[in-house]
């Protein structure tokens, strides 16, 4: 993925080695070829045409979508004398070949509108792409809303109109294309993965023009099942239980004990040899009758966080986890920290620091935040969690190189980050997530998979990488319209058909 400074190079670099219009006739044949695949039998085109290049494209496709028994018509929102020159070769193309242009006017959201009544209406989104820097306003903003009060099938050109191409993180009240299909011309946007990118967005395309972009440095990549990583199912025969490792979770402070043993289930499905629950509440029983298989421990001792054992502190721990915050961070040979233990952290520059220290040491730390716990582990005076959301790879980046850790950004585009390394963004997952429990499943997926690997920060990042693209591959299984997903559920099915490695 490229931001737009870098997307703006690729397509300077493109031209300067093609015959001049070619890149703009490669993106108008494009979208007519996904437009044609995903509505077929639509009988009313409508193309909104922008007044830069993406409107180029607009009519370009135009060209290719103009046929005998179809109604096609492009409305354009801008002035031909002071479009790009591609642009008005474009124009002139279409307007040669017999497709209707009309002037976006006040009348046209309305007629827009009509076009979509019991018929089968396209509206292709030409208006923006990565052309605006700032909220669309004016008669952009205008055609946007009607884009989206049509109810018509949408696709939109390179990006939904009114997404930041390089954030996603779409401001209050500002006005976006809600697309069902996208079509990412060139080089891919971060913001189409991330923040508000995926309900924007639909489902995304992506068409490389023909063009290299592989020797340009990416600001982020695409999160994909990792080959080689190890799994349960390559376990060999004279292996045991020894062989993969231990996980300990420590958390489960009283009323919060079933994160804790959410986390272990994970741990278990994930392929560690054994799970070991410290639950911080000394009441709570010391069984787990859905996992027997779990075991529980009683005060953490530091010769039980040897070179073997993955850490896993914070699931339920509640201020209680405080407590054995300090042993784990000076003792814990691979350590995965998530909620009340980020809290925490954020409260006490002393841990912040030993944080860093044991990145120098070369013992790997992974945080699992949440926005929140995010904001308040970059200000815990002035936590921003509006910041954090308006550049989510920037704050991933900040965190990884402030704690010389791994860190697990959560939400949509679940980013991950690592010191010194480009970013990736996560493209798996929907809305069946967002309840109690989710996020301590991903740890213990988290923590259980690393567990039979090495712990070197590599091995982490790994782990980090496949659990967290298996936690939203297998909850678009279980759950595809998004509906909520009990935890429990999901940890249940760790391992299962349903989850494929």
């Amino acid at each position: 993925m490229h931001d737009s400074a870098a997307a703006r190079r690729l397509e300077a670099r493109a031209a300067a080695t093609l015959a001049p219009h070619t890149l703009m006739q490669r993106a108008g044949l494009g979208v007519a070829r996904l437009a044609a695949a995903i509505a077929p039998h639509a009988g009313t085109v409508s193309v909104l045409a922008g007044p830069g290049n993406n409107g180029g494209d607009g009519f370009e496709a135009s060209l290719h979508l103009l046929q005998p028994g179809r109604d096609l018509c492009v409305w354009f929102l801008g002035d031909a004398a002071r479009l790009p020159a591609d642009a008005v070769t474009s124009l002139q193309r279409a307007r040669a070949a017999g497709v209707r242009v009309e002037a976006w006017s006040e009348s046209s959201a309305a007629a827009l509108n009509a076009r979509s009544a019991g018929i089968d209406h396209l509206v292709i989104d030409a208006l923006l792409g990565r052309g605006l820097g700032r909220p669309a306003e004016g008669r952009i903003a205008g055609a946007i809303e009607a884009i989206n009060r049509s109810g018509a099938q949408v696709l939109a050109v390179d990006l939904p109109s009114g997404l930041p191409a390089d954030t996603g993180a779409i401001a209050t009240g500002a006005a976006c294309v809600r697309a069902d299909a996208t079509l990412a011309l060139l080089s891919l946007a971060p913001g189409l993965f991330t923040a508000h990118g995926r309900d924007a967005a639909g489902r995304i395309w992506w068409d490389d023009l023909a063009v290299s972009v592989r020797d340009k440095p990416p600001v982020a990549w695409l999160n994909a099942p990792q080959p080689g990583t190890a799994t349960p199912l390559q376990r060999r025969h004279a292996q045991h239980k020894g062989s993969f490792g231990d996980v300990r979770v420590v958390g489960g402070a009283a009323s919060m004990t079933g994160a804790a043993l959410l986390a272990g289930r994970a741990a278990l499905r994930a392929g560690a040899g054994r799970v070991y629950v410290h639950l911080l509440d000394p009441q709570a029983p010391r069984l787990d009758t859905s996992s027997p298989e779990l075991m529980f421990g009683g005060p953490l001792e530091g010769a039980q966080l040897g070179p073997q054992t993955t850490a896993l502190a914070g699931c339920g721990g509640g201020s209680d986890i405080a407590q054995v915050l300090p042993l784990l961070i000076e003792q814990a040979v691979r350590l995965v920290l998530d909620a009340d233990a980020l809290n925490a952290i954020a409260t006490q520059p002393a841990w912040q620091d030993a944080l860093r220290e044991r990145g120098q040491l070369g013992l790997a730390t992974v945080l699992t935040p949440h926005p929140l716990e995010a904001a308040r582990l970059l200000d815990p005076h002035a936590p921003s969690v509006s910041g954090v959301q308006r550049d989510r790879l920037e704050a991933a980046r900040q965190l990884a190189e402030r704690y010389a850790a791994v860190v697990v950004l959560k939400g949509s585009g679940t980013v991950i980050a690592a010191p010194g390394q480009t970013p990736w963004i996560n493209p798996t997952g929907n809305a069946a997530l967002a309840v109690p429990g989710s996020g301590d499943v991903l740890a213990g997926w988290l923590a259980g998979l690393w567990s039979p690997q090495p712990g070197h920060l590599d091995a982490a990042l790994s782990a980090a990488r496949q659990a967290v693209f298996r936690h939203g591959q297998l909850a678009e299984r279980l759950q595809p319209d998004g509906r909520a997903l009990p935890a429990s559920q999901l940890a249940a099915a760790i391992g299962s058909p349903a989850d494929p490695p």
